[in-house]
C-alpha cells in the first residue's frame, strides 16, 4: 500500500492471454466454507483461466472441511506457518512450509491452521481418461523433492512435486534459478500455467514483452503464450508452477 504523498503505480499487466499480478493490487476476500480465513483470488475463469488459484491467509485454527464431489480436485501448498490435513478422516503428516497435498475429486478432506498459515490453493475440475484409475492423495515436503539440472544448466534446477505419471493430468514444478541462469528457450506450448514467485526477482517474457517480477507476484499464462525467464538480483530465485498435462486435447 502507497502513502498519501507517494505517485500511484502498478506493474500490474491483465491481457487476453496472460496476467501479471503484484500481491498489493490483490484485494483480501472471503469464502463460505473457510473459517477464520482471509483469500485473495489470483486466478479463474472470469480471467481466462481454467482453474483457481488462491492465496490464503488463515488464522490459528482457520481453514476448511471439504466433502468430496467427484468432479473437483485440490491442490495446497504452505508458504509458512503450519496445518493439520485428514484425508476422508486420516490424519495425515503436518503441512510444514513447503508442504503440499493433491487431494482427489473422491476424498474429503479438512486442513485446519496450528498457527497462522499461508498457503496456496489450485483447485480444477479432474479429467478422466480411459484405461486411467483415479490417482490416490499425494503428501509431501519440498525440500525432500530432489531438483534435478535442467537443460544441463547446473544453475537452472526442477523439481518435479507430483510425479510424472499419466495417473495425474496436472503438473506442480518448483523451478530455482541462480542469478543469472535462465530459460533456454522462449516456450510456446498448450498448457497454461499459474504461477507464484517464492523468492528472489527476474525478469519474465509474456506475449512480445519483458516484465520485472519479485517474490509474491503471481503470473496467469494462456495456452501457446511465448514465455521465458532469466533470474536478476542478489539471491537465487525461485517459483511454483501448475501447468495442465497428460491428457488428450479437447475437440
Amino acid at each position: 500500500m502507497r502513502a498519501q504523498h507517494e505517485l500511484l503505480y502498478s506493474r500490474t499487466r491483465v491481457k487476453p492471454r496472460y496476467a501479471l499480478l503484484p500481491l498489493e493490487g490483490v484485494p483480501c476476500s472471503r469464502l463460505p466454507a473457510w473459517t477464520d480465513t482471509e483469500a485473495r483470488v489470483l486466478a479463474a475463469p472470469v480471467l481466462g483461466a481454467s482453474f483457481v488459484e488462491y492465496l490464503l491467509d488463515m488464522r490459528a485454527g482457520g481453514g476448511t472441511r471439504h466433502e468430496a464431489d467427484g468432479r473437483v480436485e485440490t491442490f495446497v501448498y504452505v508458504l509458512s506457518g503450519a496445518a493439520r490435513l485428514s484425508i476422508d478422516g486420516k490424519r495425515q503428516p503436518a503441512l510444514a512450509a513447503g508442504g503440499y497435498a493433491l487431494i482427489p475429486p473422491n476424498a474429503a478432506f479438512e486442513l485446519a491452521a496450528s498457527r497462522a498459515t499461508q498457503a496456496l490453493l489450485l483447485r480444477k475440475v479432474y479429467e478422466p481418461a480411459p484405461g486411467i484409475a483415479m490417482f490416490k492423495p499425494l503428501v509431501g515436503q519440498a525440500s525432500k523433492v530432489k531438483g534435478d539440472v535442467y537443460g544441463g544448466d547446473a544453475g537452472a534446477r526442477l523439481q518435479l512435486l507430483i510425479p510424472d505419471d499419466l495417473a495425474y493430468d496436472l503438473a506442480m514444478n518448483i523451478f530455482t534459478f541462480e542469478t543469472g541462469h535462465s530459460l533456454p528457450y522462449v516456450e510456446t506450448h498448450v498448457m497454461e500455467h499459474g504461477l507464484y514467485v517464492l523468492q528472489g526477482k527476474g525478469l519474465y517474457y509474456l506475449d512480445d514483452t519483458w516484465m520485472e517480477v519479485e517474490a509474491t507476484d503471481f503470473i496467469w499464462m494462456g495456452p501457446y503464450v511465448p514465455q521465458s525467464y532469466y533470474a536478476t538480483g542478489p539471491v537465487a530465485s525461485r517459483y511454483i508452477y501448475y501447468k495442465n498435462v497428460n491428457r488428450e486435447i479437447a475437440l
